[in-house]
């Protein structure tokens, strides 16, 4: 076989297997290592061909420890801070959020990124020693805007809410930009991005024009509290009457309030799992859990059904998802909105419902809960599926990024036969193509859902 296509056999082989572990004494460990030399060797050879003329720019260097530049010769676009031997610094420490160069051991470059404090300390920008500058940012935010054109969200008169930017998914980790109408919300997660939304502001009224009017930035809850930057919700371009604004989505009406709203106002992520709801609604009697702004219920009485059941702890939650559900059908609409603990009420449903959705709020946000997050997931679906009627649909999902399709799928299976019913996988779902997985950073992939068929 030809040298390229072994590195390129070996690299297929990697994105498949990203967790593959070295050493194991095993044939794949023998192929991790054939793999990691091809790639080295891949990469020193264009290092050689790299100009360095935006060399001079970047001060600060880090350089990591033998053999860990590895995960990054596979685009990998996170650097942990383990990985670090030494920092080159003018400065007398490093600051948190600039913009550093990273070498392998011996000297190579191979990344350019943020610098953070934490686990990950760089989350890599770029392989190519390219300057970070106005032009870049403009061209990033173009083609991730290219890809929303192709999806047919751009200028859609259905649909005028997407996500822009997902974070590693396009390419700019740290940043989330969904579009809502003509406001673009802005949510930095990283100091680096925050430091730079002004140059981020003005790249995205240079490729959307006047497609927008205002953009609005909500890091306040999202950037490192550590990091003392003080940050404030705001306008940072144009303005709004500070009023819930009513946005499409698949022709379906909703308030959507960025200000005050969770996340940067509605869960976007869950757009096409709601159609899927739509398909399914027809003649059934609803119950949508954790139901936030009613989202589900919205389409599922669009679908057709008999009647729908919103649940949220949040009174204000239930609330605007009432108001969502008579701002698309008025007030006839066969509509309850409950302010209740969901876990405590999935108890009580007994057989009333053959339509349920569990769409619970991340569980685990890091490995140290998994196992204490699995057994709520294992808890609610137990109960869901002991209770739903006979021919009902289950509608079950997991948002935890620590939570694999795997385990999630395991641990359903382990509530039904908890619940000794027979139960049929109809659709396994994930995110909507404007949240994008970086085929490079599998963890990207973090909603998983399940549509089960209950006999």
């Amino acid at each position: 076989m030809p040298l390229r296509s072994k590195i390129l056999f070996s690299r297929i082989g990697f994105i498949i297997n990203p967790r593959t572990k070295r050493n194991q004494g095993s044939p794949a460990s023998d192929t991790t290592r054939l793999t990691t030399k091809d790639l080295r060797d891949e990469a020193s050879a264009k290092l050689m061909t790299t100009t360095k003329t935006n060399y001079k720019m970047i001060t600060t260097q880090i350089y990591l420890r033998r053999g860990k530049e590895e995960s990054l010769l596979r685009r990998h676009p996170w650097i942990f801070s383990g990985a670090i031997e030494r920092v080159k610094c003018d400065e007398k420490d490093i600051r948190e959020g600039e913009i550093v160069d990273v070498f392998t051991k011996s000297g190579d470059f191979i990344a350019r990124g943020h610098y953070q404090i934490g686990s990950i300390a760089v989350r890599v920008l770029t392989f190519e020693q390219e300057t970070i500058d106005q032009t870049w940012w403009n061209n990033r935010i173009a083609v991730a805007y290219d890809v929303r054109r192709t999806l047919d969200l751009t200028d859609n008169s259905d649909t005028n809410c997407y996500r822009l930017i997902h974070g590693e998914g396009d390419s700019l980790p740290g940043l989330v930009v969904d579009i809502y109408d003509k406001t673009a919300v802005v949510q930095c997660h990283s100091v680096g991005m925050y430091l730079s939304r002004m140059a981020i502001a003005e790249a995205l009224r240079s490729v959307l024009g006047d497609k927008i009017e205002a953009i609005y930035d909500k890091s306040s809850q999202t950037v490192p509290y550590k990091a003392g930057l003080n940050a404030i919700d705001g306008y940072i371009w144009g303005n709004s009457d500070h009023k819930s604004h009513i946005v499409l989505e698949n022709g379906e009406k909703f308030l959507v309030n960025w200000e005050e709203g969770q996340k940067t106002g509605f869960f976007l992520d869950q757009r096409f799992n709601r159609e899927l709801v739509r398909h399914y609604a027809k003649g059934r009697t609803v119950l949508n859990t954790f139901c936030y702004t009613g989202g589900f219920s919205v389409y599922a009485a669009s679908g057709g059904a008999i009647e729908v059941c919103s649940i949220d702890a949040s009174e204000r939650a239930v609330k605007l998802a009432d108001e969502n559900m008579k701002l698309n059908f008025g007030e006839d609409v066969k509509h309850t909105a409950i302010a209740a603990d969901a876990v405590e009420y999935l108890k009580q449903i007994g057989d009333k419902y053959d339509l349920i959705i569990l769409d619970p709020p991340a569980f685990a946000k890091h490995h140290k809960v998994l196992g204490n997050a699995m057994q709520g997931y294992k808890r609610i679906n137990a109960r869901a599926l002991s209770q739903i009627k006979s021919g009902g649909i289950l509608f079950t999902f997991s948002c935890s990024q620590p939570v694999s399709n795997e385990l999630f799928r395991t641990t359903v299976f382990s509530a039904a036969a908890i619940a000794g019913r027979k139960v049929r996988i109809l659709h396994q779902l994930t995110q909507p193509a404007d949240h994008p997985i970086n085929i490079y950073h599998p963890e990207g992939e973090y909603l998983k859902g399940l549509v089960l068929y209950v006999e």
